[in-house]
């Protein structure tokens, strides 16, 4: 360790100065959490019952679709509960077949009730099936609400599953809560329905919607007296057109109203559909509808080979742009409902700052003069050793764009603990060597090469603690154990490396040297 002392001061010179640049200027390099720069904090119910019963209706619907490749009707297929779907066969001749073609389709579900006396078939979903569909449900709605929040422009987000159906979202520097909770919680369910013109909506509101037919509402405000109607539409259930087949949605300007507007591209097989459902409908309305509402149902003028489409309704240009990511990143699999709702305020984070500071500070400066006092000259390397480690820690940090939380500050006040706890295994170490009657030099090397060993002893264990925490902590625990983990990775370097480096600057050169300072 005597030898090479121009390439190791230049490698400390390097990491210095690569430090200052990853590091300035901090207010833009470092990413403050949830607690300290303020924002909103949710966990979010994921109803996983409503993701399987879409599931059963749309077995319901490739049942119906196969029952007639084979020529048989059937009269009624309807979802029971969550998991039953039941199919009403109009006679019992064609039992056989049906009986065939619905247990081959619906290969997840089990027979629960089959009476050919009155034509009634009732499958049941298998619960291990219904369980894999919650569990996705939960997953695809976590990665839904990620997508959304990355375009929405939140910077370093923190979103993960909580228990079995809950997810929590932390959006630092978010301050509208009710617009991210309008994000993320749009179900998003785009679907193209046509309209049915034969009976009048309010006529079968009040003798009863016609079979296939539903009910769905457009919202107006009035701009005159900014009251809400509800303008009811009877339309087909089915949908020819869904969200699935869209591969793109953007904000544009109507240039006749300056009104915004978001224009739809689907993917190859939704411009398919999209034209053959045109072609064959010219003449007929299309409601084009988002989470039951219809936002507005235009007439067909001809048929639309281009796969576009465009979504109006008195939009600002801030719901259009909402709409447009929901639309981007897919609908929810299943609607999630707002379970706790927490907005930390811009004060409360500066003040755990200024907190924080004080307390990392009043540590630092303890340490210091404590070091000072009791290993004169050699406390004085270790606090130098222990700055350094300040300034590598929080330029590590705005490198790997790490959040910096005020557990994340805790830990940082443990490092300065622990990178001088291993300053004093070396020094007690020297001590133990000098007793022994060695000479200063054979003392600082014997010190350090004897200490090694312990501190990467005790540098494993805490790196190993530090990663279990941040495996299934959360995110105030994920700061801590990345604070942590990168500060004892860095003490190693200071500590070690740095530490001796100054020893051999000071005490191993030519000349001989009675004394230390220790």
């Amino acid at each position: 360790m005597r030898r090479n002392l121009g390439p190791r001061i230049a490698l400390v010179v390097v990491v210095v100065a690569l430090a200052i640049w990853y590091l300035y200027p901090p207010t833009k390099r470092i990413n403050l959490g949830l607690d300290l720069q303020g924002g909103i904090h949710l966990v979010l119910g994921v109803d996983t019952d409503k993701a399987v019963e879409a599931q059963v209706e749309r077995a319901g619907d490739t049942v119906r679709a196969e029952l007639e490749k084979k020529g048989i009707a059937a009269s009624k297929i309807e979802r029971r509960g969550t998991t039953e779907l039941a199919i009403q066969l109009p006679s019992p001749q064609s039992w056989d077949a049906a009986l065939a073609a619905v247990s081959e389709t619906l290969g997840a579900f089990d027979r629960k009730e089959a009476d050919q006396a009155a034509g009634r078939i009732v499958m049941a979903l298998k619960p291990r099936e219904a369980a894999q569909i919650r569990e996705l449900a939960v997953r695809q709605g976590l990665e839904t609400i990620r997508n959304r929040v990355d375009q929405f422009g939140v910077a370093e987000p923190s979103i993960q599953q909580q228990g079995d159906n809950r997810i929590l979202v932390q959006l630092p520097g978010v301050q509208d809560p009710e617009r991210a909770k309008a994000l993320i919680g749009k179900t998003a369910l785009l679907e193209f329905k046509l309209v049915d013109d034969r009976v009048d909506p309010e006529t079968a509101l009040r003798t009863g919607v016609p079979e296939g037919d539903e009910i769905l509402y457009q919202k107006r405000i009035d701009k005159e007296t900014h009251q809400e109607r509800k303008i009811p539409f009877l339309v087909q259930k089915k949908a020819y057109v869904t969200g699935r087949d869209v591969a793109t949605a953007r904000v544009s300007i109507d240039q006749n109203t300056s009104e915004p507007y978001v224009s739809v591209d689907f993917n190859a097989a939704g411009a398919r559909a999209f034209a053959d459902l045109t072609d064959a409908n010219v003449g007929r309305r299309l409601a084009i509808v988002l989470d039951g509402n219809v936002h507005s149902a235009p007439q067909i003028r001809e048929r639309i080979p281009s796969g576009r489409a465009q979504i109006t309704g008195g939009f600002t240009s801030a719901e259009a742009t909402d709409l447009a990511i929901v639309l981007r990143a897919g609908a929810l699999p299943a609607p999630v409902q707002v379970l706790e709702e927490r907005t930390v305020g811009p004060s409360l984070g500066a003040d755990s700052i200024r907190k924080g500071l004080i307390s990392t500070a009043a540590a630092a400066l303890a340490v210091v003069l404590f070091m000072l006092i009791y290993y004169r000259l050699s406390g004085l390397v270790a606090d130098l050793a222990l700055a350094l480690n300040l300034l590598l820690l929080m330029a590590a940090m705005a490198g790997f764009h790490a959040t910096l939380t005020l557990p994340g500050i805790a830990g940082v006040v443990l490092t300065i603990g622990m990178a001088v706890d291993t300053n004093i295994l070396i020094f007690e170490r020297i001590r133990e060597e000098l007793r022994a009657g060695k000479t200063v030099r054979a003392a600082i090397d014997a010190g350090f090469s004897r200490a090694f060993r312990t501190i990467i002893d005790t540098h494993v264990t805490v790196l190993v603690s530090a990663a279990i925490l941040y495996q299934f902590g959360t995110g105030p625990v994920k700061g801590f154990a990345v604070s942590l983990a990168i500060g004892i990775l860095v003490s190693l370097f200071t500590a070690v490396f740095f530490t001796r480096l100054i020893f051999d600057l000071i005490y191993m050169g030519s000349r001989r040297v009675e004394r230390i300072s220790i």
